[in-house]
Order: structure tokens, then sequence, then C-alpha cells
């Protein structure tokens, strides 16, 4: 029984440390017409805390946004 709510345990964090990563990837917004950076938008994270990257210190990973 321990080791089934050890093993449940283990599993919930793991899902939580999986949703909290997903939902922190910035925002990257790029123009449309000069396909360049126009802003980077942070999200914080309870595991990982807040990045701080602009279009200077791109992250390696984030959602791509087209604007005008």
């Amino acid at each position: 029984m321990i080791k089934n709510l050890l093993l449940s345990a283990a599993f919930g964090l793991g899902v939580f440390a999986v949703l909290d990563f997903a939902s922190s990837i910035p925002d990257v917004h790029m123009s449309y017409a000069s396909n360049s950076c126009v802003e980077v938008l942070n999200y914080p994270s309870v595991l990982f805390g807040t990045t701080n990257f602009s279009c200077e210190n791109m992250p390696t990973k984030f959602n791509h946004v087209w604007v005008q």
C-alpha cells in the first residue's frame, strides 16, 4: 500500500512539473513584415522561477506568434 502511495505521489509530481514547464514557455511576437522579434512575453513558473528573455536574449523554446 505504501509503495502504491509513493508511486502515485511521484507520478503526480511528475505531471505537475511537466504542466508547469509547458505553461511557462514564453511567447515571442515576430513581425510578419520584417520577420524580426518585436516582443517577448515571459510567464512565471512555480518550479523554475521567472526568466527574463528579450529579443536580444531569445529563449531556445518559445511559442511563435506572428504580429503586424
